[in-house]
């Protein structure tokens, strides 16, 4: 009969030889990782530290090794809240101790292989450290009740969830959920308190509301044009031809009534006019009344005095006579020339005085409602960049160019010095300071969310109370506000995204009704 040797037998006496030829090989299947201190603090620079342990509980004292670390928030490991490590120094016996930077309480995992000294195995594992704010950004400010003696109404999910408990508990992380005591429960939405620690950290910075005179440059371009009121037209009510020009070019200098041109009459309506004057004249003195009616009847037509009373002086009638400046100024155009023929009406002569001259600029839309009539305004001329001009608004344009969006001032400026050319370009700088003080904030202290303008008012024992706002001008770096803000209230200017963010968390969370067992 053959003799049967039991299984058993066998695998200790595998195992046997494989502890004999690799003696550390118990050892590391034996030894786990774990934390020296697994309650750790939110904030920088936070300490790690971690140790091998034997089965049996006992730290292993010799040197070890770190092959490679990671940690992740979460013991499942969020890639997108990975934290850095650094390697540092300590005292503890065959620890290894890291520094890194928390940035939210909750559950954070570090992942971690290393080798003991005398050990080819390396060990890896993970270790959850857990992490809390403090007590003092939590707690009420000290000028209010003790934590002991307020009673929470509720308990809000830390992460902003739509889950609220009537007692105490842990999210799936391990964070606690966060007390909402019955004065907080009061407090219109959105008001957050914030601790005076976590204030400083932030950077929150407070400023007293006050008024203020706004001002502000309001930028265009525009061009140099003509006085509209000073433009003066020579023209003749007969048709005629040119027989002569006494100035010749256009952009010449002319004084009222300097000779122009000498025309030739061709009407015979005139020259019927002409024959009633001298038949009045021939009349005598019996009837006044017809050289009266003949006189205004050559009027009437254009024809000069000077050569009204030639006709008186000669009895005989003219054929050419001579028109004259009608202001002074400088000769714009001269559709003039010698030879020409001319109906009733049309221009022989176009005069400008340019003693005073309009800049035509283009404001923007957004501006338009800064500019009114009488304001200041300092002209660069692009050709004259060294010499800047101050004039003022004369007027503001009642309609809308559609495709630029822009409207049309008119600005007078003084040029008795000739230097002022039609067409030139000007850059324009409107100054629109307001007339009385207004209430006004700072642009920072402002949060826009496209829809909404909210600023956050600073209040007693860290308490932050959201305002939306009603915004008029801006200038200098100011916003004025015409409601949601009284003059001597302190608002956050800097470090309001923080709070703007946890405002935001209470508003939602103030849309669920809490637990029946709170109310």
């Amino acid at each position: 009969m053959r003799k049967i040797v039991p299984l058993f037998g066998g695998v200790a006496t595998l195992v046997a030889a494989l502890l004999i030829l690799f003696p550390g090989l118990s050892g590391a299947a034996a030894q786990t990782w774990e934390a020296v201190n697994p309650q750790i603090a939110v904030g920088k620079n936070i300490r790690l530290e971690v140790r091998l342990v034997e089965a049996d509980g006992k730290a292993i004292a010799r040197l070890v090794t770190a092959k490679s670390t990671r940690l992740d928030m979460g013991p499942d490991g969020m890639a997108t809240m990975t934290s850095r490590l650094k390697p540092v120094a300590t005292t503890t016996s065959g620890a290894l101790a890291f520094e890194t930077d928390i940035v939210m309480a909750g559950r954070w995992a570090l992942t971690i292989s290393g080798t003991p000294a005398g050990q080819s195995t390396p060990i890896s594992g993970m270790v959850i450290f857990t992490a809390t704010e403090k007590r003092s950004e939590t707690e009420p400010p000290a000028d209010k009740a003790a934590p002991a003696e307020r009673k929470p109404a509720y308990y809000r999910n830390p992460m902003g969830l739509p889950d609220i408990s009537p007692t105490p508990k842990k999210d799936w992380m391990g964070m606690d959920y966060i007390p909402v005591y019955a004065d907080e429960a009061n407090d219109p939405p959105g008001t957050v308190r914030i601790s005076l620690a976590k204030v400083q950290r932030a950077g929150v910075r407070t400023e007293e509301v006050t008024r203020r005179n706004l001002a502000r440059t309001v930028r265009a371009v525009g061009t140099i044009e003509p006085d509209e009121s000073r433009l003066a037209v020579v023209t003749a009510k007969f048709g005629g031809f040119v027989e002569e020009l006494f100035v010749p070019v256009t952009g010449a200098s002319v004084r009222a009534g300097a000779p122009l041109i000498r025309v030739w009459i061709e009407s015979t309506e005139i020259l019927q006019k002409q024959s009633d004057l001298l038949t009045a004249l021939r009349g005598g003195a019996g009837r006044p009344e017809d050289v009266d009616r003949a006189v205004r009847n050559l009027r009437l037509f254009g024809i000069p005095d000077p050569v009204i009373n030639r006709l008186r002086d000669t009895r005989e009638p003219v054929r050419s006579i001579v028109l004259t400046a009608p202001a002074d100024g400088t000769v714009m155009q001269k559709p003039a020339l010698v030879g020409m023929r001319f109906a009733p009406g049309d221009t022989l002569f176009k005069t400008a005085d340019l003693s005073k001259v309009w800049v035509r600029a283009q404001v923007a839309e957004r501006d338009l409602a800064l500019v009114r009539a009488g304001q200041g305004v300092r002209v660069i001329l692009k050709a004259y960049d060294d010499q800047p001009r101050d004039g003022r608004v004369a007027f503001v344009y009642p309609e809308l160019d559609a495709p630029t969006r822009t409207a049309q001032i008119r600005i007078e400026l003084d040029n008795r010095d000739g230097v002022l050319r039609a067409g030139l370009y000007a850059d324009v700088e409107i100054d629109t300071r307001s007339d009385t003080p207004v209430i006004a904030i700072p642009d920072s202290a402002i949060i826009d969310s496209g829809r909404r303008r909210v600023a956050f008012v600073a209040k007693d024992g860290g308490v932050f109370e959201p305002r939306d706002l009603l915004l008029g001008r801006r200038g200098n770096g100011f916003v004025e506000v015409r409601r949601g803000l009284a003059e001597g209230e302190r608002i956050v200017v800097t470090g309001n995204f923080l709070i703007d963010a946890e405002s935001n968390l209470r508003a939602a969370l103030a849309t669920f009704d809490p637990p029946p067992d709170a109310q």
